[in-house]
């Protein structure tokens, strides 16, 4: 099979170009042949309210990309705005590869190639933030 391969659990939920679709009550593979298509795997998503850290409000409006609720350029604009501002704070060489790769993605028109790379950072970003001072 040629294109994206996504393997479902039963009754998991993706999100394809803007549609929610399930899966039925066993396993199962599907293949996206359509090129660029925007995917998101519903268990993966950030709920609105879950966003309270700066590498997760970048994420969201990756992921705001991927649904379809935000046009395309003005979210790539914010993401890129986001990665810079991220990649003041992130200095170590890990993060500064995950950092260039997300904004590489991000250039490309990719949002879930950036997403992907971004959430990498999420553990990064919680280690800093329970190691701040009080």
């Amino acid at each position: 099979m040629s294109g994206l391969v996504i393997k479902l659990a039963p009754k998991e939920r993706i999100l394809i170009n803007g549609a929610v679709i399930e899966n039925g009550d066993k396993r199962s593979k599907i293949a996206i042949k359509t090129p660029n298509a925007n995917v998101l795997r519903l268990k993966d998503a950030i709920h609105p309210e879950a966003v309270r850290s700066p590498v997760a409000r970048v994420c969201y409006v990756a992921q705001l990309i991927l649904s379809g609720d935000t046009e395309p350029d003005e979210g790539g604009r914010q993401l890129l705005r986001g990665i810079e501002q991220l990649s003041q704070v992130f200095d170590d060489p890990d993060s500064r590869r995950l950092l260039a790769a997300a904004s590489q993605s991000a250039l490309s028109g990719n949002a879930y190639q950036a997403l992907r790379r971004l959430r990498d950072l999420l553990p990064r970003e919680a280690r800093m933030l329970s190691a701040r001072p009080q």
